[in-house]
């Protein structure tokens, strides 16, 4: 029995060594070029790296993963795992021209995972040592392309003692609402979370043969656990084939996402709710005329608030190149919890019921946990379990749950460290609120991002949806409600949305009309509406608003303004 994905690799490429493991599109288009890699010789460059790893005394350490989007991510990802090293997937730095910001947090990564290497691709290396006066201990780093490590070595790898509490990986978090942690992910969590990747989804052995082994097409970042362990990893623990691309291709020209899909013909595809969105509002009748859907199962959707609204339009848009409604799987899952905690199954349509236990804006549900999962809604303040269709914050409790964070013993305890009186074990306490309603989990938003006004509980998702629906001018899933203190008044809410480059002019009429779509959807005065340039408005890297740090860009001042905004 496979003990870890280094195991189902070898598997596959002893069962099919000439398949198509992976396929990248170049420039994101069907019609551009392709790099293909099979599974015979995924395995080989996993195997060559790997043994460069052991020979140079790194097994059990950190490296630090500074891939461009491509196949030698994969490349490097599996090599670590097959040498018994830690990977530390991260965003590469940009070369000289890269900002502060972007350099600091690179910094920080090497420093908190205490990685003794970095893999890369050979731009990325070159630029980083060109970096050296700029990353403070790099010097004592060991820094390897990957791309340069010769074939021959894969005849010397020696395969690791790996047990199921060995960690694989360290998946830091996207630091929507904290400081990035680094979650310590083991084999055993990777194979329980794609054992239930694999049921939710209906990836059985039926209907892969049905799609000639075509899983995925994702842009999904690779270095994110939705685009590592959904599409790449599941891709490798069932042998099938992914198609992939860069999420800036998908970004320059959403209507690469569907082309793809129509190309390939994958089972699987999807990504966050602002990608659903992109895709309809760049979709024409002659586009979709010329796509088939029909062989799109499941289209995932999660990391950020799942839109009823979006769910229909994007349904009307494609249903004529096939698309089915019952396709849409919104689902939840965090990085300490591996990815997946509940999703829709394959095949069912989505769940819409009125939000916050049955009195707020309608709430679309993100599926039931899986079999062996248990997932409770707690009283935050109180610790006590809350009866269905009431609003907590949700705690999970299964194998796919991580450990806890790396290095930080305090965090750890506060967060994966929870007892609950009347049940077993120990609880991770996710900091989302939600509710359950027949099995169904509801999302309502982040604890942390919980605005209280006038002794009402308010969630921010629910504001911003309003404001995004005001005027066309406003940025979809580009928008951050938060409160700030306004003194005897108390607690006020504020509304920052980036618009278009185009309605600079009309800063004044648009404020108006989100501060009256507020105001008549649910009864709140803004103290406050701020109109911003495209782009301009705090994100994780994974695409989440931040929206602490909108806050604090709000109270110092150096949010980036397009045109006058009303006070």
């Amino acid at each position: 029995m496979a003990r870890s994905l280094v195991d189902l690799l070898t598997e596959h490429a002893a069962r099919n060594p000439g398949r198509t493991a992976y396929r990248y599109l170049v420039t994101g288009d069907v019609d551009g070029g392709v790099e293909e890699i099979t599974y015979g010789r995924l395995a080989e460059r996993a195997r060559a790296i790997a043994a460069w790893l052991q020979d140079h005394g790194l097994a059990g350490s950190r490296a630090v993963l500074l891939y461009p989007p491509g196949v030698e991510f994969i490349c490097g990802y599996l090599g670590c795992l097959a040498a018994g090293v830690v990977a530390v997937p991260a965003v590469p730095p940009q070369g000289r021209a890269q900002n502060h910001r972007a350099l600091a947090r690179t910094e920080r990564l090497l420093a908190d995972a205490d990685a003794r290497a970095v893999l890369g691709g050979r731009e990325v290396i070159a630029a980083l040592r060109t970096m050296a006066d700029q990353l403070p201990g790099l010097d004592r780093i060991t820094c390897l392309a990957t791309e340069d490590v010769p074939d021959g070595l894969a005849a010397t790898w020696r395969a690791p003692d790996l047990t199921a509490d060995s960690v694989a990986f360290l998946q830091y978090t996207s630091g929507s609402t904290s400081a990035p942690r680094g979650v310590m992910v083991t084999h055993g969590n990777l194979m329980h979370n794609e054992r239930f990747i694999t049921e939710r989804m209906g990836h059985t052995p039926e209907a892969l043969e049905r799609h000639g082994h075509e899983l995925f097409v994702s842009w999904l970042p690779l270095y994110h656990d939705m685009g590592l362990i959904g599409p790449v990893l599941n891709t490798v623990y069932l042998g099938a084939t992914a198609t992939l691309f860069s999420p800036l291709h998908f970004l320059q020209q959403p209507r690469r996402w569907a082309a793809a899909v129509s190309r390939y013909r994958p089972h699987t595809s999807g990504g966050p709710n602002f990608g659903y969105e992109l895709s309809v509002k760049h979709a024409t009748p002659d586009f979709v005329a010329g796509l088939d859907l029909s062989s799109w199962r499941v289209a995932f959707n999660g990391a950020e608030p799942v839109r009823a609204a979006t769910l229909r339009r994007f349904t009307a848009t494609f249903a004529p190149a096939g698309f089915r409604d019952d396709a849409h799987c919104p689902c939840y899952g965090l990085a300490e919890a591996t990815l997946m905690v509940s999703g829709n199954a394959a095949g069912t349509p989505p769940v819409v019921a009125a939000g916050d236990g049955g009195s707020g804006p309608e709430a679309v549900g993100s599926g039931r946990p899986g079999p062996d999962m248990t997932v409770v809604i707690v009283d935050p303040e109180r610790g006590a379990e809350l009866p269905d269709g009431e609003t907590g914050e949700i705690w999970v409790r299964s194998a796919s749950v991580a450990g806890g964070y790396w290095r930080n013993a305090l965090a750890t305890r506060a967060a994966f460290r929870a007892t609950l009186p009347g049940r077993e074990g120990r609880f991770l306490r996710t900091g989302d609120l939600g509710f359950l309603r027949d099995g169904e989990l509801f999302i309502a938003g982040r604890l942390k991002d919980l605005m209280v006004v006038d002794g009402r509980n308010r969630y921010p998702q629910d504001l911003e949806l309003s404001a995004e629906s005001a005027h066309p001018a406003v940025r979809p899933g580009c928008t951050a409600a938060f409160c700030v203190d306004g003194g005897a008044d108390g607690e006020q809410p504020v509304l920052v949305a980036e618009v278009s480059a185009d309605a600079a002019g009309e800063a004044e009429k648009i404020a108006d009309l989100v501060r009256g779509a507020i105001g008549e959807a649910h009864g709140l005065p803004l103290h406050d509406v701020v109109l911003i340039r495209p782009g301009t408005i705090p994100k994780t890297s994974s695409g989440k608003i931040q929206r602490h740090a909108t806050r604090a860009a709000y109270l110092g001042g150096t949010l980036s303004l397009s045109g006058a905004s009303a006070g």
